[in-house]
């Protein structure tokens, strides 16, 4: 049986660029609507009376499509879409990067250790680069409760460029980076759990089928389902905190710790221990399929690129 690895060439730039971009643009587009619920769930302050409990995942749903109608589910696809493509074209790239960094210099191989520390220095990579300031953006504009059917009710802000001009002329450039070391720490050790258990899990799907050289596409969604889910568990606290912080605006004279000190210490007194996983479940529906799609998509579309490059470098070869 031919090597899986031993005859491919290493994975290109622009190919990492292209189908990370495709495949973030896809889950983006299918995924948007639950990531507003999710959001909202964070920022509700519902519960806090004795005796009532926060509102649920489809309760928060209704109520938007029923206030607002089904298009605001979408509202923040904008700042998502303008950044997907470099989020994910840095987050494939450093972590291929990474990885390769941290191989063993003998065998090529990279340990899953290894791995799992190329997945945070991903992470951390995205969040600094790109994810916060889309993050801060997109959270302003979910954050709006008003009807798109109704054109005399108008936000304050219009969409993700406005948001990014307000913001900057009313808080400073650094607005945009508010909560930068909660996401850089979201993000690292959902890139640390996501890769390593995608990678291993795929390694263990081809020992099943060492006659397949490369997985079909249901595979690949189905393992990055299950990498995808392993995130939004192990960090539920730090995303509720840091969603709440990038909504509000600076307190003059207060610093980044004392501004989360403060939030996380208001949700324990205020909302108790549950409000820390608020939007949970909206987060693992939306994160889990994500990654199903990311992953799915990025194999695809890299393989049908590597394909098509080969073709051509066959075709300049024979002529």
């Amino acid at each position: 049986m031919a090597s899986r690895s031993g005859d491919k060439k290493p994975v290109g730039f622009a190919t990492q660029l292209t189908a990370g971009g495709i495949a973030g643009a896809m889950e983006a587009l299918c995924c948007q609507p639950l990531d507003t619920i999710k959001v909202r769930m964070q920022l509700s302050k519902s519960g806090r009376a004795p005796g009532t409990k926060p509102r649920g995942f489809i309760a928060t749903g209704a109520m938007i499509v029923r206030r607002e109608t089904p298009l605001a589910l979408y509202k923040g696809l904008g700042a998502v879409l303008s950044g997907i493509v470099p989020k994910m074209a840095i987050r494939f790239a450093s972590f291929e990067k990474y990885k390769a960094w941290l191989a063993d210099k003998e065998t090529g191989k990279t340990s899953v250790g290894n791995i799992f520390i190329a997945g945070l220095g991903a992470g951390v990579t995205e969040a600094v680069l790109v994810v916060t300031p889309m993050e801060v953006v997109k959270i302003r504009l979910q954050a709006q409760q008003h009807s798109l059917a109704d054109p005399l009710e108008a936000p304050r802000y219009r969409n993700a460029g406005h948001a990014v001009y307000a913001i900057v002329r009313e808080e400073g450039f650094g607005a945009l980076y508010r909560g930068v070391s909660l996401t850089a720490l979201r993000q690292a050790t959902n890139q640390g759990a996501n890769f390593t258990a995608y990678q291993e899990l795929k390694k263990l799907a081809h020992h099943w089928q060492p006659e397949r050289v490369d997985l079909p596409s249901w595979q690949h969604m189905v393992i990055g389902l299950i990498s995808g889910a392993m995130g939004p568990f192990s960090n539920a606290p730090i995303d509720t905190i840091k969603t709440r912080l990038q909504k509000a605006e600076a307190t003059p004279g207060q610093s980044a710790f004392q501004r989360i000190a403060a939030i996380a210490g208001e949700m324990w007194r205020q909302e108790g221990v549950r409000s820390f996983y608020k939007g949970i479940t909206p987060r693992v529906l939306r994160v889990a399929p994500g990654q199903a799609i990311v992953f799915a998509v990025y194999e695809r579309v890299r393989r049908t690129m590597e394909t098509l490059q080969g073709s051509s470098e066959d075709r300049i070869h024979s002529e």
